[in-house]
């Protein structure tokens, strides 16, 4: 356990628009450091997943320097970082040094290749660097969000696959087979599309308060399902950033929010 008087290990990263992060630590005496990656398991579940990364010395300032490469993949997640002094001995986890993610603030305008694979570096509840990552197959990335007192539009644009002409919004009960199809307004390139949700579509027998839809898009009538969110900028953790009003009618109250994965949602209170 660090004393008061222990200096915090710090570490700096740079990520670039192709997803490249570079990290520099401070010059250590360790002959083989390596950087550390570990998948920050489920509550109640031991650690299974982790990545090395080897540190080199920087000749222009004794500095250790590792880089994280676009092509390799992370599993979905919150992953935190360490620094491995040698292999075997014991890891110490690491602070925030200054962190540039310029590149990401405008991610949402480039166009993403299938498979999706998004880093954002970020700084934890308890003060350390960690990483969260999402890896997925296509991704339909929400852009304006406009609710009034009837309705709820969200503009998007789909990632890693095209909408065809039979594409379906869907929206799905959470913990229930409870499904409400809409039909998307179609941007000429079969990307960019958007949808417009009303109180019908969002009522079920037995009243809505208290219940959850979750939001999918399906470029064809027969595809999976793919996820509507925000993921494409350098906000690793949305949901009590982005806060947006609620659409009331009779009593009902219907909310657009985006979940702790930073997927998004409509809440019924």
């Amino acid at each position: 356990m660090m004393s008061k008087h222990d200096t915090p290990l710090r570490a700096d990263c740079a990520i670039d628009t192709d997803g490249r992060i570079t990290f520099r630590l401070p010059p250590a005496s360790a002959a083989r450091p390596q950087l550390l990656l570990a998948l920050r398991p489920k509550k109640g579940r031991p650690e299974t997943t982790s990545h090395h990364l080897e540190l080199e010395p920087d000749p222009a300032d004794g500095k250790w320097h590792a880089v994280l490469e676009p092509l390799q993949a992370l599993d979905e997640g919150r992953w935190d970082f360490y620094l491995l002094p040698e292999p075997g001995a014991e890891r110490q986890r690491l602070r925030p040094g200054l962190r540039d993610l310029r590149a990401l603030v405008d991610g949402h305008l480039r166009d993403r290749p299938s498979p999706v694979a998004v880093r954002i570096p970020y700084v934890t509840k308890d003060g350390f660097l960690a990483l969260r990552a999402w890896l997925r197959t296509a991704h339909a990335e929400a852009r304006a969000l406009d609710v009034t007192d009837r309705a709820i539009t969200v503009e998007a644009r789909l990632h890693g696959a095209r909408l065809h002409e039979d594409a379906t919004v869907r929206l799905r009960l959470r913990g229930s087979d409870t499904v409400r199809s809409l039909r998307p307004r179609i941007d000429e390139d079969g990307r960019g599309f958007s949808f417009t949700a009303g109180q019908k579509d969002l009522t079920v027998d037995g009243g809505g308060a208290g219940r959850f839809w979750d939001a999918f898009v399906l470029p064809t009538a027969d595809a999976r399902p793919i996820r509507i969110g925000r993921l494409l900028d350098d906000v690793a953790d949305r949901k009590h950033v982005y806060v947006y009003p609620a659409m009331t009618t009779d009593g009902t109250a219907a909310r657009p929010y985006y979940t702790v994965d930073n997927d998004l949602a409509i809440e019924m209170t």
